[in-house]
């Protein structure tokens, strides 16, 4: 007979107000944010031609920024996890930089890189006169540079998480490396791989910062759903209010859509 565990009695009084006081401080600015909308006006706001060329604009280029994120960070995440190579714990750090960068400093090293004098963007403007920065293209690559850490991460540990000896058995049955990775450690990961592009999506959607310092904040272009808020911020409070409430009910969606990950933790 299996002895139960011992009781621990009540939790102690300090820790449930601290943790009260957390939950509230997150809380409350959203449950404001929620009441302060103007909902007598919320669906012309933001059915209006600007707040939906923003949303289709953010929408479809977060869509793209997710799929280059799984084609360029399914293998970094696959070498991450499984291949032994020299400097592995330097490009596992490398990789997270992105996580805690400044946005607007992401913004810079994009321009950086990709500028009409940086380090591609020369190349590319003098060989094919193409010019990068302010322009749609630009908005795609500042969402897949702030994304990709999310998802190398979050398909990184579903891979860590996957049994080797799975695997060591597919390559005793003459299975190829390859071929294992395709039958075997993919769909065990695949949970991982849907939250990680969720994940990226979510991050992709919310992208300011590198956003309006690489691409800018151009109408039809490169104003996405965050730049409109920060624009009409300027000039009407309640648009930006309304506008807001649409990126907090996109964000309560992704995590329902990821609730078995986070929310099945006891």
């Amino acid at each position: 007979m299996v002895d139960a565990p011992p009781r621990l009695g009540p939790p102690p009084t300090r820790l449930v107000l601290a943790g009260a006081v957390a939950a509230a401080f997150l809380l409350l600015p959203l449950v404001a944010l929620v009441v302060a909308a103007p909902w007598d006006r919320l669906w012309s706001i933001v059915s209006a031609d600007s707040a939906r060329e923003a949303l289709w604009l953010s929408l479809w280029t977060s869509t793209i920024a997710a799929g280059l994120c799984l084609l360029a960070g399914l293998p970094l995440a696959w070498l991450l996890a499984r291949v032994a190579f020299p400097g592995r714990r330097l490009v596992r750090a490398l990789v997270t930089v992105p996580l805690v960068l400044p946005p607007v400093v992401a913004g810079v090293a994009l321009l950086s890189a990709f500028g009409r004098t940086g380090m591609i963007g020369q190349p590319l403007r003098e060989a094919f006169g193409t010019q990068i920065p302010y322009t749609t293209v630009a908005v795609i690559l500042a969402h897949t540079f702030v994304a990709l850490p999310f998802f190398v991460l979050s398909l990184e540990g579903a891979l860590r998480a996957t049994p080797l000896r799975l695997e060591s058995a597919a390559a005793t049955l003459g299975a190829t490396r390859w071929t294992t990775f395709r039958r075997v450690t993919l769909p065990l990961a695949a949970p991982g791989l849907a939250a990680g592009l969720v994940l990226a999506w979510a991050r992709s959607l919310g992208e300011f910062g590198a956003t309006i310092t690489f691409a800018g904040n151009y109408p039809g272009t490169t104003r996405t759903l965050p730049l409109d808020v920060y624009t009409a911020l300027q000039a009407d409070r309640d648009a930006a209010v309304a506008l807001s409430l649409v990126l907090l009910v996109v964000c309560v969606l992704v995590l329902v859509t990821l609730r078995e990950r986070w929310w099945g933790v006891r």
